[in-house]
């Protein structure tokens, strides 16, 4: 028995011996191969478990571990590589070999590099030197293969050395030679020729590494990736030279311009602003190019007629650098970008009335995509015969009711058949013309699969829409808008998913028995100036039922409101809430109102169950518990001075609640009030139910 044990014990012994060996021999080639802290951690992993209470050495060096490398460290816990193959070298006629995938990097990956490792709180100065030392401590120094790749050719490479401080590294080729070129043939010697110009130095964002299953090169792969990235994306040539170079640069440019990326990569920005920001980005560099090399070419001691010439250019373009400069940060600037940038798409911009045809020739345009004989007939019968009983109407068929609606002119009609539509880009009205659904909405779809611009635009005198729905998905913009002119809406449905209606100042919107819901905002949003006619329409499940802007500013008429037979339900704060400047004393009776005896507004809301119905019959005016809206909705009214709109710019935004939910009781003298205020031509046989913060409100800025 204790022979066996003896035996056993020799094995255990020569066993360990045998990983103490490996262990040592792997450190010592890990630190001739100079490898980050983070490369084979599986391996001392392993040597910490098996010898944490003989070798204190080995759980320091595993500690080491830990530190931080000064990159994103991915998955050093499991051995292999944790990225993804990219294979678009792979393939039958390609020599070839495949590259990691990193390209597809989440907006927090790529926000936690840069600001955690590569650029901190460094300023604009700062930007190389604190670029290179995250490059020092995340490359694999040398001894690895890379893609060289540029517009004329993708060659293998080895990567023999770095040099950090003007971001290249010095390589030479794989032999034999693996390449592929575009439009042209380069041979093994002219290879070598060109790296002997560049003196075998290329850029790293030219890079990109090879695959590689070990995970030895991972860190390697994602640290290229930042790189090429912050300087294909982020990085302005102007940056350096920023005169206020106390700002943190990552705060200012990285965090929005990479925002921006990926609200842009996500259509979460209208494709008109995308082409603007573009266009802004090409100016500017080539004014900045100009700008450099008039500079560059200037004598400070100089006092000749040329260089004065020269200086008074160089200042005009200075100027007009600093102009692009400001248009682009403002683009970049989520707060600043709708409000300051955004003037439309470009083919908004493009479109303009036609005016009636010269042949004075109408056309009824027919959208479907397939159409039985029956639904023919029916329409035959129905509409065109009708419609075309004189000489100088003509038909004509459409498969996409964008199309059928850009080749209308004035006077023309767009009938839409039932079915499912799919359309890529906005639908623009700029004449008037008419446009129905032959069936019932539900019937007859418009979906926008565009998740940038607005949907729907009507600009024409008189527009008239009826028996659609329209459906929207993803979208920056509202669904409709009344950006001038008339648009007259009937029995339509609008599923949204941002704002809703926008009628916009001098435009009218007329809207008849539709349902509107899905909003993210308000689902009819009122402008001042305006003309908005809402009846027997139902509005809900909205963050806002109907929005009301109230003396934007004094140049602004007050918008004419008409409101009849609403059923307004089911949204998420006010049903109707009126937007409009605050002074002192409004926001003093709101101070008041809140401090109110809960109890007894509990008690009142008590009272009624969750309905209210509005009209403009008379109600009993003393009800206690309407006094206070009451002194609310009169300090909203029209007796608005200049002097209180300019002490509102300088006030915090405040909420005037003006009733309590869901009591009825409460309802007749807010109303009545409302109908004294001069923006609301007609008010009678509205309905409000279950909105969230209650059925009336005033926003106060």
């Amino acid at each position: 028995m204790e022979q066996e044990t003896q035996e056993t014990a020799c094995i255990v012994s020569d066993m360990s011996d045998m990983v103490v060996v490996d262990f040592h021999s792997a450190v010592k080639s890990q630190e001739a191969e100079e490898c980050l802290p983070g490369a084979g951690s599986n391996l001392l992993d392993i040597a910490q478990a098996l010898f944490q209470n003989e070798n204190n050495e080995s759980g320091e060096d595993s500690d080491d571990d830990d530190d931080d490398s000064g990159t994103d460290n991915v998955g050093s816990e499991k051995s292999g590589t944790q990225l993804q193959r990219c294979e678009r070298h792979g393939g039958g006629s390609s020599s070839l070999p495949d590259t990691f995938q990193t390209s597809n990097l989440l907006f927090y990956e790529r926000f936690k590099a840069y600001q955690d490792y590569m650029l901190g709180d460094c300023k604009p100065s700062e930007v190389k030197a604190f670029t290179a030392d995250y490059l020092e401590k995340a490359l694999e120094p040398c001894d690895w293969l890379a893609l060289w790749s540029t517009d004329v050719f993708d060659v293998v490479v080895e990567v023999q050395d770095l040099d950090l401080n003007d971001l290249k590294a010095c390589v030479k080729l794989v032999l034999p030679l693996q390449c592929e070129t575009r439009s042209c043939e380069i041979t093994e010697e002219a290879f070598n020729s060109l790296l002997e110009a560049t003196q075998h130095k290329v850029l790293l964002i030219e890079l990109q590494v090879v695959y590689n299953e070990s995970g030895d090169l991972d860190q390697t792969a994602l640290t290229l990736e930042h790189l090429r990235f912050f300087y294909k994306h982020i990085w302005r040539q102007w940056d350096e030279e920023d005169e206020d170079d106390d700002f943190d640069y990552f705060v200012r440019c990285v965090e929005p311009r990479l925002r921006l990326y990926y609200d842009i990569l996500e259509d979460r920005v209208p494709a008109g602003l995308v082409a603007e920001y573009q266009s802004l980005l090409q100016s500017c560099s080539q004014c900045f190019q100009q700008f450099s090399e008039l500079r560059s070419g200037l004598s400070p001691d100089s006092d000749s007629e040329l260089d004065n010439v020269s200086m008074v250019e160089g200042l005009k373009l200075y100027d007009q650098l600093e102009t692009f400069k400001r248009k682009l940060h403002i683009i970049e600037n989520p707060l600043l970008r709708y409000v300051l940038a955004y003037k439309g798409s470009s083919r908004r911009q493009c479109v303009q009335s036609r005016g009636l045809r010269a042949s004075g020739m109408k056309v009824v345009h027919v959208v479907t995509g397939v159409c039985s004989t029956i639904q023919l007939q029916s329409l035959l019968t129905a509409r065109l015969i009708p419609l075309s009983s004189s000489e100088d109407t003509e038909i004509q068929f459409h498969r996409d009711p964008v199309l059928a609606v850009d080749s209308c002119h004035q006077g023309d009609m767009v009938i839409v058949l039932p079915g499912t539509y799919s359309v890529s880009s906005s639908i623009f009205i700029p004449d008037s013309i008419t446009i129905e659904g032959f069936g019932f909405p539900d019937e007859v779809v418009i979906e926008n699969q565009h998740k940038g611009d607005l949907f729907v635009e009507s600009t024409g005198a008189d527009v008239r829409v009826s028996n659609i729905k329209f459906i929207q998905h993803d979208a920056i913009e509202g669904i409709l808008c009344v950006r001038q002119g008339t648009l007259n809406m009937e029995n339509c449905v609008l599923q949204c998913e941002t704002t809703g209606v926008i009628v916009r100042t001098s435009a009218r919107l007329t809207m008849n028995m539709c349902d509107l819901y899905g909003s993210k905002g308000a689902g009819v949003e009122i402008y001042p100036g305006s003309v908005c006619s809402l009846v027997r329409n139902g509005i809900h499940h909205c963050k806002d039922g109907v929005l009301i802007k109230d003396f934007a500013n004094e140049l602004d008429g007050m918008p004419s409101i008409t409101m009849e037979n609403n059923v307004i339900h089911n949204n998420e704060d006010y049903g109707l809430i009126l937007v409009r400047p605050g002074n002192g004393e409004e926001q003093n009776v709101h101070a008041c109102e809140s401090e109110e005896d809960p109890a007894e507004d509990k008690q009142q809301e008590a009272v009624s169950e969750p309905h209210s119905s509005t009209s403009s019959a008379t109600k009993p005016d003393n009800q206690p518990s309407s006094n206070s809206a009451a002194s609310q909705l009169e300090s909203a009214g029209i007796n608005s001075t200049d002097g209180d709109m300019a002490s509102a710019a300088g006030k915090k935004w405040q909420f005037g609640r003006q009733l309590s939910r869901n009591k009825e009781v409460s309802c007749s003298r807010p109303v009545q009030d409302l109908m004294e205020h001069q923006i609301f031509v007609s008010v009678q046989g509205n309905q409000f139910k279950r909105n969230g913060q209650g059925d009336f409100g005033i926003f106060f800025y």
